[in-house]
C-alpha cells in the first residue's frame, strides 16, 4: 500500500511538471467564500510578444457545497489605448445534467478552468497593459461557497 501511494505521487508529480507553465495567473480569495455583487476581481497583466497569440482562462474554485450547477459572469477588458471597458457575458458551467462537479476535485474543493471566449476584437495583439476584471451576474447575491477565482494566460502553440 505504501509504495503504491508513492508511485503514484512520483507519476503526478511528473505529469504536473509536463504541463505548459501560464504566461500570467494570479487568483484572488473570495471574502468570507461568499461572492458579492461588489466584489469584482481584476486583474492587470502586460503584453510584450505581440508575435504570439494567447489564451485567458476564468479560473475558479468552490466547495461541493456550492448550490448551482453554474455560474453567470460579466468578463470586461480593457486593452491598452483604449478609454472604455468591453464586456462579454459568460455561462461558466460546473456540473453536468447529473450534478457531478466538472474540473479537478480533492476532497471537498474542486477547481475549473474555462476558456475566454472575447470576440474577434480582442485579439491581445496590441503591447500594453490590459486588464480583465469579473462581475457575477447570478440572481442570488451573495453567490455561497465561491472559494477563489482567478484568470490564466496561457501562449496559443505552447
Amino acid at each position: 500500500m505504501h509504495r503504491t501511494f508513492i508511485f503514484i505521487l512520483c507519476i503526478t508529480c511528473i505529469l504536473a511538471g509536463c504541463l505548459p507553465a501560464p504566461y500570467y495567473q494570479k487568483e484572488v480569495f473570495i471574502p468570507q467564500n461568499e461572492w458579492t455583487y461588489s466584489f469584482k476581481p481584476s486583474f492587470t497583466f502586460d503584453i510584450t510578444d505581440t508575435t504570439t497569440g494567447y489564451q485567458p482562462f476564468f479560473v475558479i474554485r468552490h466547495t461541493q457545497a456550492y448550490p448551482y450547477c453554474n455560474l453567470w459572469l460579466w468578463v470586461y477588458i480593457k486593452t491598452p489605448g483604449d478609454s472604455t471597458e468591453k464586456k462579454e457575458r459568460m455561462n461558466v458551467v460546473l456540473a453536468d445534467a447529473t450534478g457531478k462537479w466538472l474540473g479537478r476535485g480533492m476532497g471537498e474543493i474542486y477547481e475549473q478552468r474555462l476558456p475566454i471566449k472575447f470576440d474577434d476584437s480582442i485579439r491581445f495583439n496590441r503591447a500594453g497593459t490590459y486588464k480583465i476584471t469579473f462581475d457575477q451576474i447570478m440572481r442570488i447575491n451573495p453567490i455561497p461557497e465561491v472559494l477563489n477565482v482567478g484568470l490564466r494566460m496561457e501562449k496559443k502553440g505552447h
